[in-house]
Protein backbone atom coordinates (compact mmCIF):
# COMPACT_ATOMS: atom_id res chain seq x y z
CA UNK A 1 0.00 0.00 0.00
CA UNK A 2 1.44 3.51 -0.93
CA UNK A 3 2.25 5.95 1.42
CA UNK A 4 -0.14 9.05 1.46
CA UNK A 5 1.93 12.63 2.13
CA UNK A 6 -1.52 14.31 4.32
CA UNK A 7 -0.63 18.03 3.41
CA UNK A 8 -2.96 18.89 5.90
CA UNK A 9 -2.00 16.97 8.69
CA UNK A 10 2.14 18.11 7.95
CA UNK A 11 0.59 22.02 7.68
CA UNK A 12 -1.01 21.72 11.21
CA UNK A 13 2.26 20.39 12.78
CA UNK A 14 3.83 23.59 10.93
CA UNK A 15 1.25 26.27 12.02
CA UNK A 16 1.06 24.70 15.64
CA UNK A 17 5.09 25.65 15.78
CA UNK A 18 4.77 28.86 13.62
CA UNK A 19 2.09 29.79 16.79
CA UNK A 20 4.34 29.59 19.53
CA UNK A 21 7.22 31.21 17.47
CA UNK A 22 5.18 33.94 16.56
CA UNK A 23 3.73 34.31 20.53
CA UNK A 24 7.14 34.52 21.30
CA UNK A 25 7.95 37.29 18.61
CA UNK A 26 5.07 39.41 20.60
CA UNK A 27 6.01 38.86 24.22
CA UNK A 28 9.43 40.58 23.11
CA UNK A 29 7.66 43.23 21.07
CA UNK A 30 7.61 42.81 17.61
CA UNK A 31 5.01 43.13 15.44
CA UNK A 32 4.19 39.89 12.83
CA UNK A 33 1.69 40.85 9.81
CA UNK A 34 1.00 39.88 6.46
CA UNK A 35 -0.38 41.73 4.09
CA UNK A 36 -2.22 40.95 0.98
CA UNK A 37 -2.59 43.37 -2.27
CA UNK A 38 -5.98 42.65 -4.10
CA UNK A 39 -6.74 44.19 -7.25
CA UNK A 40 -10.70 43.44 -8.80
CA UNK A 41 -13.10 40.95 -7.91
CA UNK A 42 -11.50 37.78 -9.23
CA UNK A 43 -13.67 35.29 -7.55
CA UNK A 44 -10.68 32.61 -7.31
CA UNK A 45 -8.41 35.43 -6.39
CA UNK A 46 -10.81 36.77 -3.11
CA UNK A 47 -11.15 32.47 -2.19
CA UNK A 48 -7.34 32.89 -1.67
CA UNK A 49 -6.71 35.94 -0.25
CA UNK A 50 -9.19 35.17 2.16
CA UNK A 51 -7.79 32.05 3.44
CA UNK A 52 -4.61 33.52 3.93
CA UNK A 53 -6.06 35.44 6.61
CA UNK A 54 -8.07 33.03 8.12
CA UNK A 55 -4.63 31.31 8.33
CA UNK A 56 -3.15 34.44 10.14
CA UNK A 57 -6.00 34.28 12.74
CA UNK A 58 -5.43 31.11 13.29
CA UNK A 59 -2.07 31.45 14.18
CA UNK A 60 -2.19 34.79 15.80
CA UNK A 61 -0.99 37.26 12.66
CA UNK A 62 -1.77 40.50 11.79
CA UNK A 63 -3.93 40.86 8.50
CA UNK A 64 -3.23 44.13 6.61
CA UNK A 65 -5.58 44.31 3.75
CA UNK A 66 -4.63 46.79 0.24
CA UNK A 67 -8.07 46.16 -1.32
CA UNK A 68 -8.45 47.98 -4.67
CA UNK A 69 -10.72 48.24 -7.37
CA UNK A 70 -10.86 46.69 -11.29
CA UNK A 71 -10.13 50.50 -12.60
CA UNK A 72 -7.08 51.21 -10.62
CA UNK A 73 -4.29 52.53 -12.85
CA UNK A 74 -0.73 51.66 -12.46
CA UNK A 75 0.36 54.19 -10.17
CA UNK A 76 -2.81 53.51 -8.18
CA UNK A 77 -0.82 49.75 -7.65
CA UNK A 78 2.10 50.95 -7.56
CA UNK A 79 1.25 53.49 -4.24
CA UNK A 80 -0.90 50.69 -2.78
CA UNK A 81 2.96 48.34 -2.85
CA UNK A 82 4.92 51.41 -1.62
CA UNK A 83 1.84 51.93 1.99
CA UNK A 84 2.98 47.71 2.48
CA UNK A 85 6.16 48.38 2.04
CA UNK A 86 6.44 51.71 4.40
CA UNK A 87 4.02 49.96 6.95
CA UNK A 88 5.57 48.94 10.22
CA UNK A 89 3.23 46.43 10.56
CA UNK A 90 3.13 44.50 7.58
CA UNK A 91 6.12 42.08 7.74
CA UNK A 92 5.82 40.38 5.08
CA UNK A 93 2.99 40.89 2.09
CA UNK A 94 1.89 39.34 -1.57
CA UNK A 95 0.67 40.60 -4.71
CA UNK A 96 -2.10 38.98 -5.60
CA UNK A 97 -2.41 37.71 -9.38
CA UNK A 98 -4.15 37.63 -11.44
CA UNK A 99 -3.64 41.95 -11.99
CA UNK A 100 -6.10 43.43 -14.50
CA UNK A 101 -5.29 43.19 -17.89
CA UNK A 102 -2.83 46.34 -18.92
CA UNK A 103 -0.95 46.20 -15.93
CA UNK A 104 2.30 45.35 -15.98
CA UNK A 105 2.65 42.40 -13.03
CA UNK A 106 6.06 42.49 -13.24
CA UNK A 107 6.88 46.14 -12.49
CA UNK A 108 4.56 45.75 -9.79
CA UNK A 109 6.36 42.68 -8.68
CA UNK A 110 9.82 44.26 -8.94
CA UNK A 111 8.85 46.95 -7.00
CA UNK A 112 8.37 45.15 -3.76
CA UNK A 113 10.79 45.61 -1.17
CA UNK A 114 12.40 41.97 -1.35
CA UNK A 115 12.63 41.85 2.72
CA UNK A 116 8.94 41.60 2.77
CA UNK A 117 8.69 39.30 -0.32
CA UNK A 118 6.27 36.53 1.65
CA UNK A 119 5.98 34.53 -1.83
CA UNK A 120 9.95 34.37 -1.85
CA UNK A 121 9.12 35.19 -5.84
CA UNK A 122 11.11 38.69 -6.14
CA UNK A 123 13.70 38.61 -9.01
CA UNK A 124 16.21 39.45 -6.12
CA UNK A 125 15.22 36.48 -3.78
CA UNK A 126 15.03 34.17 -7.28
CA UNK A 127 19.01 35.37 -7.66
CA UNK A 128 19.96 34.78 -4.15
CA UNK A 129 18.59 31.36 -4.84
CA UNK A 130 20.38 30.76 -7.30
CA UNK A 131 23.42 31.98 -5.93
CA UNK A 132 23.37 30.17 -2.58
CA UNK A 133 23.90 26.52 -3.06
CA UNK A 134 23.61 25.78 0.73
CA UNK A 135 20.55 26.91 1.09
CA UNK A 136 20.98 30.00 2.24
CA UNK A 137 18.04 30.58 5.01
CA UNK A 138 18.13 34.59 4.68
CA UNK A 139 16.38 35.05 2.26
CA UNK A 140 12.68 34.19 1.67
CA UNK A 141 12.09 30.62 -0.90
CA UNK A 142 9.26 29.98 -3.21
CA UNK A 143 6.57 28.60 -1.19
CA UNK A 144 5.52 25.63 -3.26
CA UNK A 145 8.94 24.31 -4.40
CA UNK A 146 9.72 24.77 -0.38
CA UNK A 147 5.84 22.77 0.29
CA UNK A 148 6.92 20.05 -1.97
CA UNK A 149 10.23 19.14 -0.42
CA UNK A 150 9.37 19.60 3.26
CA UNK A 151 6.16 17.57 2.51
CA UNK A 152 8.34 14.49 1.46
CA UNK A 153 11.02 15.41 3.95
CA UNK A 154 8.22 14.67 6.62
CA UNK A 155 7.07 11.60 5.01
CA UNK A 156 10.58 10.13 5.43
CA UNK A 157 11.38 10.36 1.98
CA UNK A 158 15.06 10.75 0.81
CA UNK A 159 16.14 12.48 -1.73
CA UNK A 160 19.95 12.58 -1.38
CA UNK A 161 21.38 11.20 -5.11
CA UNK A 162 17.23 10.56 -6.13
CA UNK A 163 16.13 11.19 -9.66
CA UNK A 164 13.38 13.92 -9.90
CA UNK A 165 11.27 14.16 -12.66
CA UNK A 166 9.60 17.75 -12.88
CA UNK A 167 7.19 18.43 -15.27
CA UNK A 168 6.09 21.59 -16.53
CA UNK A 169 8.52 24.71 -16.32
CA UNK A 170 6.45 27.30 -15.10
CA UNK A 171 7.92 30.04 -12.55
CA UNK A 172 5.70 29.33 -9.42
CA UNK A 173 7.42 25.48 -9.47
CA UNK A 174 9.06 24.06 -12.49
CA UNK A 175 11.62 26.52 -12.83
CA UNK A 176 12.41 27.19 -9.43
CA UNK A 177 12.19 23.41 -8.20
CA UNK A 178 15.44 22.14 -9.60
CA UNK A 179 17.33 24.65 -7.06
CA UNK A 180 16.19 23.69 -3.80
CA UNK A 181 16.25 20.07 -4.63
CA UNK A 182 19.91 20.70 -5.57
CA UNK A 183 20.75 22.34 -2.92
CA UNK A 184 23.41 20.18 -0.80
CA UNK A 185 21.62 18.58 2.06
CA UNK A 186 19.10 17.49 -0.47
CA UNK A 187 21.42 16.34 -3.10
CA UNK A 188 18.47 14.89 -5.46
CA UNK A 189 19.65 14.72 -9.65
CA UNK A 190 17.07 16.79 -11.11
CA UNK A 191 15.07 16.43 -14.92
CA UNK A 192 13.10 19.50 -16.14
CA UNK A 193 10.40 18.79 -18.45
CA UNK A 194 8.07 20.37 -20.61
CA UNK A 195 6.08 20.21 -23.73
CA UNK A 196 9.06 19.81 -26.03
CA UNK A 197 11.08 16.76 -24.17
CA UNK A 198 11.22 13.57 -26.37
CA UNK A 199 10.47 10.27 -24.54
CA UNK A 200 8.61 11.90 -22.17
CA UNK A 201 7.18 8.62 -20.78
CA UNK A 202 10.58 6.76 -20.79
CA UNK A 203 11.95 9.49 -18.83
CA UNK A 204 8.62 9.45 -16.02
CA UNK A 205 9.30 5.81 -16.06
CA UNK A 206 12.91 6.00 -14.50
CA UNK A 207 12.00 8.43 -12.16
CA UNK A 208 12.07 8.18 -8.46
CA UNK A 209 10.41 11.15 -7.80
CA UNK A 210 7.42 12.80 -10.25
CA UNK A 211 6.92 16.36 -9.46
CA UNK A 212 3.62 17.08 -11.27
CA UNK A 213 3.19 20.79 -12.14
CA UNK A 214 1.29 20.86 -15.68
CA UNK A 215 -1.70 22.01 -15.31
CA UNK A 216 -3.64 18.93 -17.30
CA UNK A 217 -6.12 16.69 -15.65
CA UNK A 218 -4.63 13.00 -14.78
CA UNK A 219 -1.56 13.79 -17.11
CA UNK A 220 0.72 10.98 -15.41
CA UNK A 221 -0.77 7.75 -15.92
CA UNK A 222 -0.28 4.59 -13.96
CA UNK A 223 2.11 3.29 -16.85
CA UNK A 224 4.09 6.07 -16.52
CA UNK A 225 5.02 5.56 -13.06
CA UNK A 226 7.83 3.18 -11.69
CA UNK A 227 6.57 0.85 -8.40
CA UNK A 228 8.92 3.06 -6.01
CA UNK A 229 8.20 6.50 -7.03
CA UNK A 230 6.96 8.88 -5.03
CA UNK A 231 4.30 11.43 -7.07
CA UNK A 232 4.04 14.88 -5.74
CA UNK A 233 1.15 16.29 -7.47
CA UNK A 234 1.31 19.96 -7.91
CA UNK A 235 -1.00 20.78 -10.91
CA UNK A 236 -4.91 22.12 -10.59
CA UNK A 237 -7.52 21.39 -13.19
CA UNK A 238 -11.27 22.56 -12.72
CA UNK A 239 -12.97 19.79 -14.47
CA UNK A 240 -16.68 19.60 -15.21
CA UNK A 241 -18.55 16.54 -13.93
CA UNK A 242 -21.24 15.41 -15.36
CA UNK A 243 -22.74 13.29 -13.69
CA UNK A 244 -22.82 15.25 -10.42
CA UNK A 245 -23.41 18.77 -12.35
CA UNK A 246 -20.62 20.79 -10.71
CA UNK A 247 -17.13 21.65 -10.96
CA UNK A 248 -14.56 19.46 -9.36
CA UNK A 249 -10.79 19.93 -8.69
CA UNK A 250 -8.21 17.53 -10.21
CA UNK A 251 -4.43 17.21 -10.08
CA UNK A 252 -2.02 15.78 -12.72
CA UNK A 253 -1.86 12.49 -11.78
CA UNK A 254 -4.64 9.72 -12.42
CA UNK A 255 -5.66 8.19 -8.81
CA UNK A 256 -4.70 5.02 -10.81
CA UNK A 257 -1.65 5.33 -10.16
CA UNK A 258 -1.89 5.16 -6.43
CA UNK A 259 -2.42 1.76 -6.50
CA UNK A 260 1.27 1.53 -8.62
CA UNK A 261 3.53 4.05 -7.04
CA UNK A 262 5.18 3.63 -3.41
CA UNK A 263 4.20 7.18 -2.07
CA UNK A 264 1.68 9.96 -3.35
CA UNK A 265 0.13 13.33 -1.94
CA UNK A 266 -3.05 13.81 -2.71
CA UNK A 267 -4.47 16.75 -4.74
CA UNK A 268 -6.53 18.47 -2.73
CA UNK A 269 -5.20 17.82 0.32
CA UNK A 270 -1.50 17.55 -0.51
CA UNK A 271 0.90 20.18 -1.75
CA UNK A 272 -1.78 22.95 -1.84
CA UNK A 273 -2.08 23.64 2.47
CA UNK A 274 1.76 23.11 2.42
CA UNK A 275 1.45 25.86 0.36
CA UNK A 276 -0.62 28.12 2.53
CA UNK A 277 1.46 27.00 5.20
CA UNK A 278 4.98 28.02 3.77
CA UNK A 279 3.85 31.44 3.35
CA UNK A 280 3.01 32.08 6.67
CA UNK A 281 6.39 30.09 7.56
CA UNK A 282 8.43 32.64 4.84
CA UNK A 283 6.30 35.73 7.12
CA UNK A 284 7.45 34.36 10.58
CA UNK A 285 11.13 34.31 9.50
CA UNK A 286 11.14 37.65 8.37
CA UNK A 287 9.85 38.69 12.01
CA UNK A 288 12.52 36.30 13.41
CA UNK A 289 15.30 37.84 10.93
CA UNK A 290 14.32 41.27 12.30
CA UNK A 291 14.03 40.64 15.53
CA UNK A 292 17.64 39.00 15.49
CA UNK A 293 15.91 35.47 17.00
CA UNK A 294 16.73 32.10 15.67
CA UNK A 295 14.43 29.52 15.79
Amino acid sequence: MALVLDGKAAAAEIKANLARRVTRLRNEGYAVGLGTLLVGQDAGSLKYVAGKHRDCAEIGIDSIREDLPETSTFDDIAAAVERLNNSPKCTGYIVQLPLPQGIDSNRIIEMVDPAKDADGMHPYNLGQLVLHTNGDSRYPLPCTPRGVIDLMERGGIDLDGKHVVVLGRGVTIGRTIGLLLTNRGVDATVTLCHTHTHNLHDIMRSADVIVAAVGKAHFVKPEDVSPHAVLMDVGVSRVYDEAAGRWRVQGDVDPACHEVCAAYSPNPGGVGPMTRAMLLRNVVEMAERRAGICD
